[in-house]
């Protein structure tokens, strides 16, 4: 199931994506709430209420964000062995230690960073001028987890939702610590659906590609992470209560701004496309 969330007459309401239709969730007696949804999970009732759903064009329905998190966002960097290369290479990063990192290096967004499909980053929220994107897969948190073993890891993923990391780089590397650079509003994009695993179990066999006004910037198949979603999920339950709804951005791959000389920093009239096989492609445009 592609779960979404779209405006009706000013409000946000539960959705499912369909084909080329929106199924309106909002009045079938689950949830209206995506994380109250996914800890109430129930896939034969959801699968019931898709059936009885009134359907709308796709084209005529406002997008948002599938989930507004209600903590910050948990995220990965330097995931990729090609961009932990181009980011050491780049002399952003004041808290290197190591190229390759041994464990995985943590980090959180804001969640009022938190925008929708095609809605804009505002380049006025990095004073430094220099924002940049970051293509990811999202992982999307179905059951409590806690002290759970990379072999038990999965059984706790509800589904994969695409998001864009964007950074202001200038204030990543002057405040070492990376939130501040990473949690300017509108710096979040996130869509434009929540695929459930039960649709797409193998999520590593999908590749990410970001786009830039249509150039390919980023391409790298989902297998490549070095740290994987069950080596995640182990890392972070053994130390913190990970509850349904938490989402885990699993880090970028080679060819953000940064890596190019000069850089190649986002400018007003951008249009930032991120695509996963299975999720479909989340648009934002820069102003």
């Amino acid at each position: 199931m592609r779960l979404v969330n779209f405006e009706r007459k000013g409000e946000r309401c539960l959705g499912a994506l369909h084909g080329e239709t929106v199924v309106d969730l909002s009045d079938s007696g689950l949830p209206n709430d995506t994380i109250d949804l996914i800890a109430q999970w129930d896939l034969a009732k959801a699968e019931h209420a898709v059936g009885q759903g009134s359907r709308m064009p796709l084209a005529g329905v406002r997008l948002l964000a599938p989930i507004l998190p209600r903590k910050n966002i948990i995220a990965v960097g330097r995931n990729y062995r090609d961009h932990a290369r181009e980011f050491s290479d780049s002399g952003f990063d004041a808290s290197e230690k190591q190229m390759i990192p041994e464990h995985p290096v943590i980090f959180t967004k804001a969640p009022t960073a938190v925008i929708g499909p095609d809605e804009s980053i505002v380049l006025a929220n990095d004073p430094t001028g220099t924002t940049d994107y970051e293509g990811e897969m999202a992982v999307v948190i179905g059951r409590t987890a806690r002290n759970i073993s990379p072999e038990e890891a999965l059984d706790h993923v509800f589904g994969w939702t695409i998001v864009n990391d964007v950074t202001a780089r200038e204030l990543q590397k002057r405040h070492i610590q990376w939130f501040v650079g990473k949690s300017p509003d509108t710096f979040c994009p996130i869509g434009p659906v929540i695929t459930t695993i039960d649709e797409l179990p193998d999520i590593g066999a999908s590749w990410l590609r970001t786009k830039v006004n249509g150039e390919v910037r980023q391409e790298a198949p989902i297998s490549d992470l070095i740290f994987d979603v069950p080596a995640l999920i182990a890392t972070l339950s053994s130390v913190m209560t990970l509850e349904p709804g938490d989402l885990i951005a699993t880090g970028t791959g080679q060819g953000v701004g940064i890596g190019f000389d000069p850089p190649r920093y986002l400018t007003a009239g951008d249009l930032v496309e991120i695509s996963i096989d299975g999720i479909g492609t989340l648009r934002n445009t820069v102003s």
